[in-house]
């Protein structure tokens, strides 16, 4: 099949360079216009169209899918199928009906559970043992469309949801190029989503990423890995932000307050509003990560000081 690939961050590349390979034919990818990033804000390349300018494939950057000049190159570039990888932008009824067999989106969840923008995130953020991700068939409502196939994976007790997603991002793409041939050997088949089931995974905000010292540890310990990388989870100490690393629950620790620091020679305590959590790296505003206790050593945690 001639097949347009749409995707804009990293966790997309892995699905286009596993479909690039694949027996399809790659004519273009579809990504997000290039943004300011760095300390210059000078504009950069989304990780999917730099990847597809080393690789000499066309690159559309429409500022709306339902722009008129977009439309006009989909339908030039007749595609029979176009797999989507976090592109980042509602696609309009007008795009969705050009290629024969719509637009497939690979999904890091276990469909209907987390439809949204950080279905990743929230598997974490709320205990779930088991994740996966959806091959679904896109359609108008949010992530609402019949699911062609899925995987699963088994969320281990020290992932952050950056190291899950990696590791969706690599065995989706396969799951990706699996339907993908599927849909050209005329065997695909997608089943409705059952209705029951159903959550949403809206985008963490950095307000979403505050440290709330007054819940249980391992509540304090998922919303710290939830939220690492991104945003990145943070706190307050004497008034000024730092984010924080991973954390570990430590059910023997002595009794501390919701935010109470303990420094002692070889870690750093801060109480919950169960068991305290030994703290990782910390990073101050404008400094790099350090160790919890050669943070605390330069600040001089005075007793009874601690985190907000």
């Amino acid at each position: 099949m001639r097949v347009i690939f749409a995707g804009t961050p990293a966790v997309a590349v892995p699905a286009l360079a596993a479909v690039a390979a694949s027996r399809h034919e790659l004519v273009a990818v579809v990504t997000r216009p290039d943004a300011p990033a760095g300390r210059g804000r000078g504009l950069s390349r989304s990780p999917v169209g730099a990847w597809a300018d080393e690789h000499g494939v066309e690159v559309l950057t429409p500022a709306r899918p339902r722009d008129p000049e977009f439309l006009d190159r989909l339908r030039e570039l007749s595609p029979d199928c176009v797999p989507v990888v976090a592109y980042g932008a509602l696609v309009p009824p007008s795009a969705l009906e050009i290629p024969r067999y719509g637009w497939i989106n690979l999904h890091f969840s276990l469909l209907p559970a987390w439809r949204g923008a950080a279905p990743v995130q929230h598997a974490v953020l709320h205990g779930d043992e088991l994740t996966g991700a959806s091959v679904f068939q896109l359609e108008q409502g949010l992530d609402t469309g019949p699911v062609f196939g899925t995987l699963t994976d088994e969320i281990r007790p020290g992932d952050t949801s950056g190291d899950l997603l990696e590791r969706l991002a690599d065995s989706g793409a396969g799951l990706l190029v699996a339907v993908l041939d599927a849909i050209a050997d005329g065997t695909a088949r997608a089943e409705p989503q059952p209705a029951d089931g159903v959550s949403l995974a809206p985008k963490l905000t950095v307000e979403d990423a505050r440290v709330r010292w007054g819940d249980p540890a391992f509540a304090v310990d998922r919303r710290i890995r939830a939220c690492t990388p991104a945003p990145g989870a943070w706190t307050t100490f004497r008034d000024e932000r730092v984010k924080l690393g991973a954390v570990a629950p430590v059910p023997d620790g002595p009794d501390l307050k919701p935010g109470e620091l303990l420094v002692e020679k070889t870690r750093v305590l801060a109480g919950t509003a169960t068991v305290p959590v030994r703290l990782g790296e910390v990073r101050a505003a404008g400094k790099r990560a350090m160790a919890a206790t050669d943070w605390a050593r330069g600040v001089r945690v005075s007793a009874g000081e601690g985190l907000a």
